[in-house]
């Protein structure tokens, strides 16, 4: 007998059963009948079914009761239950699936739709039993490894904890809940940035590889536990890492070494860069340093070449640090008590100790660069790598180690904002920055929910009669502290932390909202445009079609009103991904811009194949048109090249009336610029609006000499 097809039909008219039991025997089914709720109950307890045919009213105890009895003992995906009701049952049916019924039909039986049903009902079962099996094959497997396990929902934010997982940090099997902060609460503050690096949510630093962090967590008794987590993550169709899942595994006992490389691992180091600590503290003339080391461009060695390249780039990169160290016995210094170590990923750190001043831990590192000049063989492959240095001399202002480590940290990416390949000596000024550059992100985070932040336009103006045709959106932060922060300062961070994305969604919004009133308050043929900028990051959002076609409905802008600014700088990375958003932008039905055409170098045969209907020139283009005929080429080139491809030029930087004139000659149909005017607030840009609204076109031609608002020297 088939192992998935046994039913019991339960139904007190014998007739009934009798028929419906025949013909679903004929079709492959083992079929046990009952007439009425008890009888069905000793025949399920006997020898359970696959699935059970109900009748919702029989006399004495009714198909609901008979079901509530079984959803006692077992589950939906256990026993399936199917109601049998008549049609005009709806009360009965509703209760019924609230009560954990699966599925109904109604009399008299559609016999096709009950058997469709019954196999629907017995692969959804099977399913469940294929996946039950294989959970508590994973299960076991974890409780064999003896590691904890975890699996992490990017979409939910849920995250699965295995009772092993839980009880290394002593907790019982309810102790812990299902929120990523369940562990990132527990992880050492000097640990957990590193390990949110890893784990981020937008998984980019995870791209569907395998990925390991050390780092320590804290126990429920208070002391911390050196783990190891590894894991990888899973990408959906757009490439996309949406799950991640992994293992945990207790490392303290025993760990002194990095597996890898050999050397000393963070445990080791922290321990004795303590202790050197304390002796200069008895002993100020004790002075040591500590050097803090990151492979330049290794995640781009790591996805290029593999982790196997990776791991052997980190152990070859290990020899040289300990011959670039060592090598100081050269100098007359005792290097016995100096310690190479690897903190983990592509981190280095070295402790130097019995140091005559800071100089001394400048001239070895310059010794570590220049043993590193040299390409390593990696495979059949040389492949030329660097690092970048920060070195943190003692003093006595430090009041503890990590410190001394967070600042050789900083002074290290001191070293590589300024080229790489270069070692820094740590000062105030490094960590002031530091400090202020997070303040700024702290304060960005709460700019839009404290209205902080503001939405000025810009005009963008028809040249021929210099006449209002739209708006540019452009984002202001009136600090409450610091006043008025322009874009260039805080733009690049919000990019830097993941904020630009809410920070455009909102600019997108606001812009939408009041041009949606200003098509009521000035219409116009053609209605008044808004342009709004898109970083380029935008464009590894899965979903920033879906946002930006939702904010349109929910304004209810007209669509062709619409203009989106995209830099050139977009085009240059990946072409397919840029090709698919801005054609499914374009099919939403709004306007696409080129923006700051000519400062980058995309390809023409390519921009001919993407959607944009507008190009604008850069101003470094426009503030040149002012004598000289080779300025006047470039911009007349590239004024007919955006023609030939059915393009709008706006040219940006208009400032003098010079320039209008030569753009006017060039077929240039459209300007922005301080000429016009500065970007002012929604109620400045009503002025104009109402000013040009009351001016015809002819007396508007008559005073086109003069600017709209302001002048470039006016604020």
């Amino acid at each position: 007998m088939n192992g998935n097809n046994h039913l019991l039909l339960v139904d007190d008219e014998a007739l009934n059963r009798d028929m419906l039991s025949r013909r679903l025997q004929h079709h492959g089914f083992h079929v046990e009948v009952a007439g009425d709720g008890p009888s069905a109950l000793q025949s399920i307890a006997a020898h359970r079914p696959d699935l059970v045919l109900l009748d919702s009213m029989m006399p004495g105890m009714t198909g609901v009761e008979v079901l509530q009895a079984l959803r006692a003992t077992f589950a939906p995906n256990q026993l399936p239950v199917i109601m049998v009701t008549a049609l005009k049952d709806s009360d009965d049916v509703v209760e019924a699936l609230s009560l954990g019924a699966n599925d109904y039909i109604t009399k008299p039986v559609d016999f096709p739709v009950a058997v469709a049903r019954i196999h629907a009902q017995l692969a959804r079962k099977a399913a469940d039993n294929v996946l039950r099996e294989s959970e508590e094959r994973y299960a076991l497997a974890s409780r064999g490894s003896n590691d904890g396990m975890w699996d992490r929902d990017l979409a939910s934010g849920r995250v699965y904890y295995s009772e092993r997982w839980k009880a290394m940090l002593g907790y019982p099997e309810g102790g812990i809940g299902e929120g990523i902060d369940e562990w990132f609460s527990r992880v050492h503050p000097e640990d957990l940035e590193k390990l949110r690096e890893v784990l981020q949510a937008d998984g980019s630093s995870a791209s569907g590889g395998a990925f390991e962090c050390e780092h320590r967590m804290r126990h429920r008794d208070g002391t911390y536990r050196w783990v190891r987590c590894r894991g990888a993550g899973v990408q959906d169709s757009a490439g996309q890492v949406v799950r991640m899942a992994g293992s945990m595994t207790d490392v303290t006992e025993g760990k002194i070494s990095d597996t890898l490389t050999g050397l000393a691992n963070r445990v080791l180091f922290m321990d004795r860069l303590e202790q050197e600590f304390n002796s200069y503290r008895a002993d100020p003339t004790a002075q040591f340093a500590v050097m803090f080391l990151d492979i330049d461009r290794f995640k781009l060695i790591n996805d290029s070449l593999g982790h196997l390249a990776g791991d052997q780039l980190l152990m070859a990169m290990a020899e040289r640090l300990v011959r670039g160290v060592r090598t100081g016995d050269s100098d007359g210094r005792s290097v016995t008590r100096d310690l190479p170590a690897r903190l983990g990923g592509d981190e280095f750190a070295v402790l130097l100790c019995g140091l005559s001043g800071p100089a001394e831990a400048l001239h070895v590192a310059q010794r570590v660069l220049l043993e590193l000049r040299e390409p390593f063989a990696l495979g059949d492959r040389g492949i030329f790598c660097t690092v970048s240095i920060g070195i943190a001399p003692c003093g006595p202002a430090y009041p503890c180690v990590a410190d001394m480590v967070r600042d050789a940290d900083t002074a290290m990416y001191t070293a590589k904002s300024k080229g790489r390949s270069r070692c820094e000596v740590f000062d105030e000024t490094m960590h002031a920055r530091v400090v202020e550059r997070l303040q700024m992100e702290n304060d960005l985070r709460h700019a839009i929910e404290n209205h902080e932040l503001h939405v000025h336009y810009q005009p963008k103006v028809r040249l021929i009669d210099r006449r209002i045709c739209g708006f540019e959106a452009l984002v202001r932060w009136l600090h409450p502290q610091r006043g008025w922060i322009q874009p260039v300062e805080f733009i690049p961070v919000a990019e830097e932390t993941g904020l630009i994305h809410d920070l455009d969604m909102w600019i997108l919004r606001e812009a939408c909202i009041q041009m949606k009133i200003w098509h009521i308050q000035y219409p116009c043929d053609p209605p008044l445009a808004i342009s709004v900028n898109l970083s380029p990051s935008q464009f590894t959002q899965p979903r920033l079609v879906e946002q930006i076609a939702a904010v349109l409905e929910e304004t209810g802008i007209e669509r062709p009103s619409l203009r989106l600014e995209i830099t050139e700088s977009v085009l240059l990375n990946d072409h397919e991904t840029a090709r698919d958003v801005l054609g499914r932008l374009k099919l939403l039905g709004i306007g696409l811009k080129i923006d700051d055409f000519g400062t980058g170098y995309s390809s023409l045969a390519y921009l001919a194949q993407l959607p944009f209907d507008t190009m604008k020139i850069d101003r470094s283009f426009t503030m040149q048109l002012q004598g000289g005929d080779c300025n006047s080429t470039i911009v007349k080139t590239i004024l007919d090249m955006a023609h030939t491809l059915g393009m709008q030029v706006v040219a940006e930087g208009v400032e003098q009336n010079e320039q209008i004139t030569r753009l006017i000659s060039m077929g240039c149909e459209f300007g922005q610029g301080f000429f016009f005017s500065r970007p002012v607030s929604a109620k400045d840009a009503e002025r104009l609006l109402t000013t040009m609204m009351d001016t015809p076109v002819a007396h508007a031609l008559l005073c086109a000499a003069s600017p709209l608002v302001g002048t470039p020297d006016s604020t």
